[in-house]
């Protein structure tokens, strides 16, 4: 079973998202028992909130149901996922940060980092932008290109069981 977590900053827009398009992408497949799917934020200010209802709203247009809950990444993460996949640079660095210190701390095993963007098959995005302070087309934006990376993602990691 692969196991793949979703990282944005506050776990409320776009991890979420990511999360609730990969399960889709993975149900539609037949794949959903072949892996592990999660989300999390580097900082820990939304803990236990649902994702926001502007997300929420977007996502529920295109058949999504956003059902998880806020959390924070912690150092288990990181030896508890095959995959950890960031939206942004900031999140990158910080869950690899994360990562020196875990790998310092002698861990035997850590998880693949890096941007999900990386799977983007219909371009070159830099990231995922952060839709919180923006308006309703910024939403629809994030979908837009983790529906491409997700699939992208998925057929990679396919690839890679193969």
């Amino acid at each position: 079973m692969k196991r793949v977590l979703f990282v944005c900053l506050g776990n409320i827009c776009r991890s979420p998202a990511a999360e609730g398009v990969f399960r889709h992408q993975l149900s539609a497949a037949g794949l959903e028992k072949r892996f592990l799917v999660d989300s999390a934020g580097t900082g820990g200010w939304h803990t236990g909130k649902r994702a926001d209802p502007r997300m929420r709203a977007a996502a529920a247009r295109r058949g999504l149901d956003l059902t998880s809950r806020a959390r924070q990444l912690d150092a288990a993460d990181l030896e508890h996922f095959d995959h950890i996949l960031t939206m942004d640079a900031a999140n990158l660095a910080a869950v690899q940060r994360l990562a020196q210190h875990v790998k310092a701390g002698g861990a035997s095993r850590l998880a693949v980092v890096e941007p999900l963007v990386r799977y983007c098959q219909r371009g070159t995005p830099g990231e995922v932008p952060d839709p919180y302070y923006g308006g309703e087309q910024g939403f629809e934006l994030v979908l837009d290109l983790l529906e491409d990376a997700c699939a992208g993602l998925l057929q990679a990691l396919l690839r890679s069981q193969a």
